[in-house]
């Protein structure tokens, strides 16, 4: 199917088929996900216009946004946008782009209210209409953002390959791509994505999730993390006589943009100990679904995570020692790493 025939269908599908979270067919796009206590503190105070119609699969608002530059690639109404907003604080921005205008109205309309609820006198939140696969006509630069965020868009684009193209050309370097969005266990078959319903519910255009990683490693990043993930229930006899073959999974996921990552875990002999000092984490930090760090516990850990930590946002909350000097082989993920002979320091990748 042309790229231009799918944008539409997208745009007729989320601007107008789609008037709220309880019209979709499946709960591919509706979050299930449990949001942490200090974002339903902030949903509280977001618009239910908003609310009503939002649609994603997960929740990915990073910790550690306080004056960072966000892009939250297909905003839709702008409540991931808000909430990142609420957390970046004044000294933040954030840019929401997305191509439905029934969707940027909302969020529009309620930037002021929204700024005001946050106690914010002037607005750090703006709405372009843009198409992900193309930034640079949206404005946004080169090496110009600390985080990307999304949540169940990247799916949706019929040219993945040059939306994970655009994010690290925008991405500073140490900036960080977190994203929720539907991943398949195998690749999906052409007629199931020239199904305009499949499409539209975030079925037929998730990426398998091999291909994701073949697809970051050409860019340059062959060291992706996941955070969380969930398998999807159809719960749709139509849709699961026509796709039931197929395993979704609501995934979260984090990629940096770095130089240093190598495309296995290596070694090195380093430790990193967490400050608790990151807001809304003073008892531990989670980099990934097994990377839990405690408050002053020392971990060994793999010079990939050791890179996460010390060349991103993240170094001023940790303090990592050793260097890559000396090599001790592949980081052994079946054995404690522990530093002082504790099984419980052990960490993996």
């Amino acid at each position: 199917m042309e790229t231009t025939t799918k944008f539409n269908e997208v745009k007729e599908y989320y601007g107008k088929v789609l008037q709220g979270s309880n019209d979709l067919k499946t709960s591919a796009c509706c979050n299930s996900e449990s949001l942490p206590n200090y974002q339903k503190e902030i949903l509280k105070e977001i618009e239910d216009e908003i609310l009503t119609r939002f649609y994603g699969c997960g929740s990915p608002i990073p910790l550690a946004l306080e004056g960072k530059t966000i892009l939250d690639l297909g905003c839709g109404t702008g409540r991931d946008a808000f909430m990142a907003a609420k957390l970046a604080g004044t000294d933040g921005y954030v840019i929401g782009i997305d191509m439905t205008e029934e969707q940027l109205e909302v969020a529009k309309r309620n930037t002021n209210k929204q700024m005001a609820a946050f106690g914010f006198s002037e607005p750090n939140v703006s709405f372009r209409t843009g198409y992900i696969e193309d930034l640079a006509t949206a404005g946004i630069e080169d090496n110009s953002v600390d985080v990307v965020i999304s949540n169940c868009v990247i799916n949706l684009s019929p040219d993945k390959k040059q939306v994970f193209s655009e994010i690290f050309r925008v991405l500073k370097p140490g900036g960080e791509l977190y994203f929720s969005d539907v991943f398949a266990d195998r690749r999906i078959p052409e007629e199931l994505q020239d199904d305009p319903v499949l499409y539209g519910e975030c079925l037929s255009g998730a990426m398998y999730i091999e291909d994701f990683r073949r697809l970051l490693r050409d860019f340059g990043c062959p060291d992706y993390r996941l955070v969380s993930q969930s398998q999807i229930s159809l719960d749709n006899p139509e849709i699961e006589e026509k796709a039931g073959m197929i395993n979704f999974y609501s995934m979260t996921i984090r990629a940096f943009k770095l130089d240093s990552l190598e495309d296995i875990c290596e070694d090195y002999g380093q430790v990193a100990v967490y400050k608790g000092t990151i807001p809304h984490a003073p008892h531990r930090f989670a980099l990934d679904d097994h990377h839990i760090f405690e408050t002053g516990k020392p971990m060994l850990v793999c010079g990939n995570t050791a890179a996460m930590l010390e060349e991103t946002r993240f170094n001023d909350y940790f303090k990592v020692t050793g260097d890559k000097s000396v090599h001790h082989g592949a980081f052994d993920c079946g054995v404690s790493n522990s530093s002082s002979g504790d099984d419980s320091l052990t960490a993996c990748c």
